[in-house]
């Protein structure tokens, strides 16, 4: 009964002040576990960042340079022995594996591979692999949150099923970045090209607000993430700078975006060991490149280093350049070698520097506002993000009067990105119910108790064939085993009735409709169904028939209804 239903003079029952102040159709609970999952990710994410950033890359970044050439190779191998012993075989992936985990709604990610992805980012990023923390921040929060919430399942609604992967993977980057509002809109925007995470936002909020203050608890830190000098003012001769920045980082994501992917292509292919080994070798070259730019080194490590040598002045444009090649290079290598880490601040880098060459040009090396919109652009574009890209800037900078130049820049370099990303397992949009039906299995709905005829057989056959069971309009045809063709009602309406005794189905069955093969999905069936104007589809594996679907199979509307109210959306009827 409710409130409105009670009976007069008789109270209603109280609920607790925290029901109240819960927003509609969010479950108290979820929210309780959403902060509990940004709890240990910040601890996790902490620990993971003293022990790989402050202990293991503060001692190679001060050894000799013989040190740092080799360190990359040793933290590959390591990496690569960890995945394969350890880890039975698993992937480098992190970052990926929270976006493929997200779309694949059966499924949670696996306990048995976390332990060995974690040391292998140790061993990685440790040894000073020029990858971000990001990525392991990101797989340690989804695996918390989805470990989480397989112990907590009768807590969660089916349209909850991935809540707390999105409220972990909004607690790592939003701990790892120092930047909470970054991590909640991260974690809703990259698993889209052109939409949000829907239904996940206070979850999401809750994880990265809590994510960040254990993390800020345990490790202390009052900096911005990004040391930003001054505070210069733009007019529009800046925001028409701001456009060619725009321009420039979406063409240099693109292809940046085309190198990563290349190189996750080529680790796939390649014996771990081999890979490592070679990309070890290589990046230990760029890293003795780096080192007759400065005598800093800029090419190890995820990069912070880098952008602050860049944005000094003093620096020329061709060191610039040249730093900005050899981490272009470095990052693919490690890829390709099995690195495990992220490419959130890859990008970031990247765009700084190009950034900062476009305000050489415009005769401003010194100003902090050109390396800023470089970012916002190059992020966004590459990732796909350029929400998150444009909260970072403000967040990380501590500067949110960067934010208008660097959304001109972004909203034109992702003009400039058609459909390129550094992620191969973004889907454009949000797919509504119907749609992801349309995406499924045809093997789904095909039928495999059926009659079938020979083509021997007459049409009175057929006819009586049709008038008993099931109503259907056609039958498959099958000679031997093999499928010829389809015989249907109304290719019987031109033939006289006196004339179907003697008229076989071979006569009158059409073979010019394409037969569907058992991968095909919802959508290609109704499309062929569409072109030969018919109903109902023979499924074929060789020339084998293995059953029939129809239209009415497909798109059954008390299915639809039922799948909605399971997933508590209205469908406006």
């Amino acid at each position: 009964m409710t409130d409105d239903e009670q009976p007069a003079g008789q109270p209603s029952e109280k609920r607790p002040i925290w029901v109240l102040l819960t927003p509609a159709g969010r479950s108290p609970r979820v929210l309780l576990l959403a902060a509990l999952t940004g709890l240990l990710t910040g601890a996790a994410v902490a620990a993971f960042d003293q022990t790989t950033g402050t202990v293991l890359l503060g001692r190679i970044q001060r050894a000799p340079l013989a040190v740092q050439a080799l360190g990359p190779l040793c933290g590959l191998l390591l990496a690569a022995a960890v995945l394969k012993w350890v880890g039975g075989g698993a992937s480098p992936a992190t970052a990926d594996d929270y976006v493929r985990n997200f779309h694949t709604h059966d499924q949670r990610l696996s306990l048995r591979a976390a332990p060995a992805k974690v040391l292998a980012a140790v061993a990685t990023l440790g040894a000073g692999t020029p990858l971000g923390y990001e990525g392991p921040s990101i797989y340690m929060g989804a695996i918390i949150g989805s470990g989480l919430q397989r112990r907590m399942s009768s807590v969660f609604s089916r349209r909850d099923a991935k809540v707390l992967l999105v409220a972990g993977a909004a607690a790592g980057v939003a701990a790892i970045f120092k930047a909470p509002a970054t991590g909640a809109i991260f974690a809703l925007e990259v698993p889209y090209q052109d939409d949000l995470a829907r239904n996940m936002l206070l979850p999401a909020l809750v994880g990265a607000a809590m994510g960040y203050v254990t993390f800020a608890a345990l490790v202390t830190t009052t900096s911005p993430l990004l040391a930003i000098k001054g505070a210069p003012p733009f007019d529009l001769r800046d925001l028409g700078g701001a456009l060619v920045i725009g321009i420039l980082a979406g063409i240099g994501a693109r292809a940046f975006a085309a190198l990563i992917r290349a190189a996750k292509r080529l680790s796939a292919r390649l014996n771990p060991f081999v890979g490592a080994a070679g990309a070890g070798i290589i990046l230990g070259a760029l890293i003795v490149a780096g080192r007759a730019i400065s005598d800093q080194p800029l090419a190890i490590g995820p990069g912070y280093q880098a952008i602050r040598w860049a944005t000094d002045p003093t620096h020329g444009v061709l060191l610039v350049a040249g730093l900005l090649l050899i981490r272009t290079l470095a990052v693919p290598v490690a890829l390709a070698g099995g690195g495990v880490g992220g490419l959130f601040i890859p990008l970031v880098v990247e765009g700084a520097l190009v950034g900062r060459l476009c305000g050489s040009a415009f005769g401003q090396p010194g100003s902090s506002l050109f390396p800023v919109i470089g970012i916002a652009a190059f992020l966004g574009a590459g990732y796909r993000v350029p929400l998150a890209a444009l909260m970072f800037v403000a967040e990380s900078t501590g500067r949110p009067e960067f934010v208008v130049p660097g959304l001109i820049a972004a909203v034109a370099a992702q003009l400039l990105m058609g459909r390129a990303s550094v992620s191969a397992y973004q889907q454009a949009r949000q797919a509504g119910h119907l749609e992801r039906r349309f995406q499924l299995p045809l093997a789904d709905v095909v039928r495999t108790d059926i009659a079938t005829l020979a083509p021997t057989a007459t049409v009175a056959d057929l006819f009586n064939h049709l008038r008993v069971g099931p109503r259907r309009s056609s039958v498959a045809v099958v000679d031997q085993g093999r499928y010829v063709g389809m015989a249907r009602l109304d290719d019987m309406q031109d033939l006289a009735q006196d004339q179907w005794a003697d008229t076989t189905v071979a006569e009158i069955m059409r073979t010019d409709v394409a037969a569907a093969s058992p991968s095909w999905t919802f959508r290609q069936a109704l499309a062929a169904m569409e072109r030969a104007d018919v109903d109902e589809l023979a499924v074929v594996d060789g020339d084998r028939l293995t059953g029939i679907v129809s239209s009415s199979d497909i798109l059954r509307l008390h299915d639809l209804f039922e799948q909605a109210t399971e997933d508590g959306r209205d469908l406006g009827v």
